[in-house]
């Protein structure tokens, strides 16, 4: 039953295709309009509150207050109107401790399900399944150009209230995790021998996040890791003039999670113990990079490019598109994703737009909408 009910979630995230997998991957899923509509990229860019999931390093360079939510009606191909996801995010300014603080809760909920008897199709009750988490991060300027990031996280799944055939425990699990952010803004960057001057405009971003215990749901024996993800952006601002700026992000992302051993050192890993081993996060992080095959290791890299366009000052309506690649043999998520935003005062409205490359792929025709409001911001 439980793995029937995760199935729906694996379908989004490209764990289902790999050797590697891991629980709660719902924490991988772009929070916002705006990134998704840049091919789910924003690890450099990381200028709004939603910098609590791109990029925690991104808030310390934010000021005033601002409050998001995002809603999307998730895997739109299979038709299940119970099945969506919500994102609310709230950030404020700490002018005193030198740092910006923020909040969020996201949500996937699963639906209602049908529990039968193990012998017939006789309904014994009905559930309903949803997953949520609770993250509250910090950022703060170390230097001019270099800021640095906190998070720390309560995540709840709670997939059925109990567990398969004979198994004692159930398909709810509690578990945390934090996240590590970098960002890098120079205020003049030349790059030598081309001698190119970038002046202000690029940004370098670094994100480790999920990082934690497995999580367990029926013992300690069946657990699965969390989604250790590593982020690297690369962003760039071009200004054209007082009314025209756009934004170009690029990002790459994998997947740090080391599942199967060879434990008893025979060359081979066949036993259930052996497949079901999982390196715990601080070892994950080296060794999921140390498959035999290197190739393999650099395919498993999600690399995403987006570019924004702003029109207006202050800015009044944008323009996006984005486009977001996995290898076949490890997901095979390939995609383009559109969007546009709008700004009026202190509030804002964005919405981005999936069309994948491969026809009905369930995250195919994915909307995705966010409303915002900021007031207090420090005018650049």
């Amino acid at each position: 039953m439980l793995k029937k009910i995760y199935f729906v979630i694996l379908f989004s995230f490209p764990l289902f295709a790999q050797v590697k997998t891991s629980a709660v991957p719902f924490l991988l899923i772009g929070p916002n309009s705006r990134m998704s509509g840049m091919g789910e990229a924003g690890t450099a860019l990381a200028d709004d509150a939603s910098a609590l999931f791109w990029n925690p390093a991104g808030l310390a360079q934010l000021t005033g207050t601002e409050v998001s939510i995002t809603h999307s009606s998730w895997l739109p191909q299979f038709q299940m109107k119970d099945l969506f996801y919500s994102y609310l995010n709230y950030r404020k300014d700490l002018p005193d401790l030198g740092g910006t603080f923020a909040t969020s809760i996201t949500y996937l909920n699963l639906g209602e399900f049908i529990r039968t008897d193990e012998t017939g199709p006789e309904e014994i009750e009905r559930f309903k399944s949803f997953e949520y988490a609770i993250t509250v991060g910090y950022g703060t300027k170390v230097t001019d150009a270099l800021s640095l990031g906190l998070n720390a996280r309560f995540i709840n799944s709670r997939l059925a209230p109990f567990g398969a055939g004979q198994e004692k425990g159930s398909g709810i699990a509690y578990d945390w995790s934090f996240d590590l952010g970098l960002l890098y803004r120079p205020q003049n960057l030349i790059i030598p021998l081309i001698d190119l001057d970038l002046e202000d405009n690029f940004s370098l971003g670094m994100n480790l996040s999920n990082l934690g215990p497995t999580v367990t749901y029926i013992d300690e024996d069946q657990a699965d890791p969390l989604p250790t993800n590593l982020r690297l952006g690369f962003g760039y601002q071009a200004e054209f003039d007082d009314y025209n700026m756009m934004n170009v992000v690029l990002d790459f992302s994998k997947l740090l999670v080391q599942s199967g051993k060879d434990l008893d050192g025979d060359g081979k890993i066949e036993t259930d113990r052996e497949r079901d081993y999982n390196d715990p996060f601080y070892k994950a992080i080296v060794t999921s990079w140390m498959d035999d095959s290197r190739s393999e290791e650099l395919r498993s890299i999600i690399s995403s490019i987006g570019i924004e366009y702003w029109y207006g000052n202050p800015k009044l309506i944008a323009l996006r598109a984005g486009y977001f690649y996995e290898d076949p043999d490890f997901g095979n998520r390939r995609f383009k994703t559109f969007g546009a935003g709008i700004r009026w005062d202190i509030y804002g409205f964005d919405f981005s737009y999936i069309a994948t490359e491969e026809e009905k792929h369930p995250l195919s025709d994915t909307l995705r909408f966010t409303l915002s409001i900021l007031w207090d911001a420090i005018k650049p």
